[in-house]
Order: structure tokens, then C-alpha cells, then sequence
């Protein structure tokens, strides 16, 4: 578990309620696959989630990572989108996998 939460990152600035959430999953899906967003193979996108705007993008690539870490700004666009929206890429923190591993170990 823990070596997925390093293939995962935290995306922030997601725009709220302009289409359905599935639609937005297959958008982030897109962007963070295209070699322009220094992207590659998507495992898993999840969203929406408990916080508005954010999602969680895991990678089937440890390397993918690094590369979507190091591009300057992310801007998500799409024709279905009525225009082009900034991006916060950051890492999974330690806490946040820690705390999801506890989740699962609830009953």
C-alpha cells in the first residue's frame, strides 16, 4: 500500500460542478496521460473525494511521478471545459496512506 501512495498525487483546483464527476475523472485521466503534461500510463483516478476540487491520480510509473512533479504549472483543458484551469500537483503525503491503510483496517 504504501508503494502505491508514492505513485500518487494530489490534484487541487479542480473545477466543481460543471460536468459530471465521471466525466471530470476521464478528463484528468487524459491530461495526466499526454507526454505535454510530462504524463504517462494512469493506474487509478479518484474523484471526486471528500474534499471539493481534489483528486487523486496514481500512476502506474514510479518515474511518471517525478516527471508530472517537475512541469512548471499544469492547466487543465478540454473542449467540454469553458476555459483553462490551474492545477496544484503535489505528493501524497505519508500521513494521508498511513491513515487510509487505518481506514481499512477498521471493521
Amino acid at each position: 500500500q504504501s508503494a502505491r501512495a508514492t505513485r500518487t498525487l494530489v490534484i487541487a483546483g479542480i473545477p466543481d460542478g460543471l460536468v459530471q464527476d465521471e466525466l471530470m475523472a476521464d478528463i484528468l485521466t487524459i491530461h495526466f496521460q499526454k507526454s505535454r503534461n510530462n504524463g504517462g500510463d494512469v493506474e487509478e483516478v479518484t474523484y471526486p473525494t471528500r474534499n471539493k476540487g481534489v483528486a487523486y491520480v496514481t500512476f502506474e510509473d514510479q518515474e511518471v511521478v517525478e516527471n508530472v512533479l517537475k512541469k512548471d504549472q499544469h492547466l487543465l483543458q478540454d473542449r467540454r471545459l469553458p476555459r483553462h484551469y490551474p492545477l496544484t500537483v503535489s505528493r501524497c503525503c505519508d500521513n494521508v496512506s498511513s491513515s487510509l491503510i487505518y481506514l481499512m483496517i477498521l471493521p
